[in-house]
């Protein structure tokens, strides 16, 4: 845990710990997102059996629907950001992250299931004194800390070893913040900026407006998630834990049982300058897959900034969202398609994967004609990548009907009519 400074608490410093966090939780929600699109899809998928395909097909559901809690946590993350009258932040490093670019000893890399990619997502959402160990490859070399120089106003990140006690300091800087200016002051932020019910079900999209709201904000994360005070039978260490559990059955029942196809470990789309612990991929179909499904992600990005930089009631708040939404489903589609896919001829033997590649920056356009006309402009060109590809391929005759779908739904609603 970071030994606490002297000085006072800022806002500015507070916000700097909340675009961590937002970082943190899109980290998760990538990495789950990527071993979910590696299982194999029923018994047609290299010889699974009956019971091992209804289970991977049970442990696929599970999965996504953990990376979908940390969307909503990231949602919880965003809303505490603007209720301080900050912007939120969208963007992040691209994978793999550097040893020590993040404390609390977390290796962040993309990876395809396995019981040591398990045991890694185990140990990040692992509760306080559980003695879980992260997977072997997972371990950094030597455990990274953080050494920030107590400044005054220039903010430093947290030394923390969970996640949970990241969440911890963020709250207790956030009480002192509010002792120190009141909490009219720190909560300035206008609520209509935020997300809500009214634009998605995310549990996290729940307005922050004061003190208690923000807290409660804070504990749903951790008690939900990562760093949870005890066991909690729902809970995401709960879920991987049973997960585990039946692979092992499985695996002893049947040595040769393979659930995941060989999806690489950190893909790239560029030749790396170093390429220790990266898989270039070669293959032009599976370059354009993983093209497009990084293209979608980032678009997603920029239609859930534009979603925040408009005040509700408007209606491109709710139509921005509900198109976002409906990406994931695109990048759902085209990372299962790129896992399947040869990576190249430099590595035999080995699948692609969605690198997840971000944009230097994926804040909001200023919002205007001109955004709404960037958007459909960019839903048009995804769309035309897509029905360049296989179109006899199910997963791209999806995707693109959800491209064209979304494009209609925002030319339905020029921007002049709703601002």
């Amino acid at each position: 845990m970071t030994k606490k400074s002297d000085h006072p608490v800022t806002r500015e410093g507070l916000l700097h710990a909340l675009y961590e966090a937002a970082e943190l939780e899109q980290d998760l929600m990538c990495t789950y997102l990527y071993a979910a699109f590696s299982l194999k899809d029923g018994e047609e998928e290299e010889g699974l059996l009956p019971q091992e395909a209804e289970a991977v097909t049970r442990w696929r559901r599970a999965i996504i629907a953990v990376a979908v809690d940390e969307m909503s946590h990231l949602a919880a993350v965003w809303n505490i950001t603007s209720s301080l009258g900050g912007a939120p932040r969208f963007g992040r490093t691209n994978f793999p992250l550097e040893p020590g670019y993040l404390p609390a000893n977390i290796v962040v890399k993309l990876a395809p299931f396995s019981e040591e990619v398990l045991q890694h997502f185990i140990y990040l959402e692992r509760p306080d004194g559980s003695d879980e160990p992260d997977g072997e490859s997972f371990a950094p070399p030597e455990i990274e800390v953080r050494t920030p120089v107590p400044l005054r106003l220039t903010p430093t990140g947290y030394d923390y070893a969970t996640i949970g006690d990241f969440y911890q300091r963020v709250e207790t800087d956030l009480r002192s913040l509010v002792d120190r200016l009141g909490e009219r002051e720190v909560f300035c932020g206008d609520p209509a900026l935020q997300l809500s019910r009214t634009e998605t079900w995310l549990r996290g999209a729940t307005e922050v407006v004061d003190l208690d709201s923000a807290l409660a904000a804070l504990t749903e994360i951790v008690v939900e998630g990562e760093g949870a005070p005890e066991h909690r039978e729902n809970s995401h260490f709960a879920q991987f834990l049973t997960i585990r559990d039946e692979f092992r059955e499985l695996k002893a029942a049947n040595p040769d049982f393979a659930p995941a196809h060989p999806a690489a470990v950190n893909p790239v789309l560029r030749k790396p300058p170093h390429p220790e612990g990266k898989v270039w991929l070669e293959n032009p179909e599976a370059v354009a897959t993983v093209d497009v499904a990084n293209a979608i992600y980032v678009l997603a990005l920029r239609l859930l900034a534009g979603a925040y930089a408009v005040p509700r009631p408007d209606a491109r708040k709710a139509l921005y969202t509900g198109c976002a939404v409906a990406l994931m489903h695109a990048i759902d589609a085209m990372g299962t398609r790129a896992a399947r896919l040869p990576a190249g001829p430099s590595n035999p033997g080995c699948n692609a994967g969605v690198s997840f590649t971000a944009l230097r920056e994926a804040s909001a356009l200023p919002q205007g004609p001109s955004a709404h006309e960037l958007y459909v402009e960019r839903m048009d060109e995804l769309y035309a990548a897509v029905d360049a590809m296989d179109v006899a391929d199910p997963k791209c005759a999806h995707v693109g009907q959800i491209l064209q779908s979304q494009a209609a739904r925002l030319r339905s609603t020029p921007d002049d009519s709703v601002a």
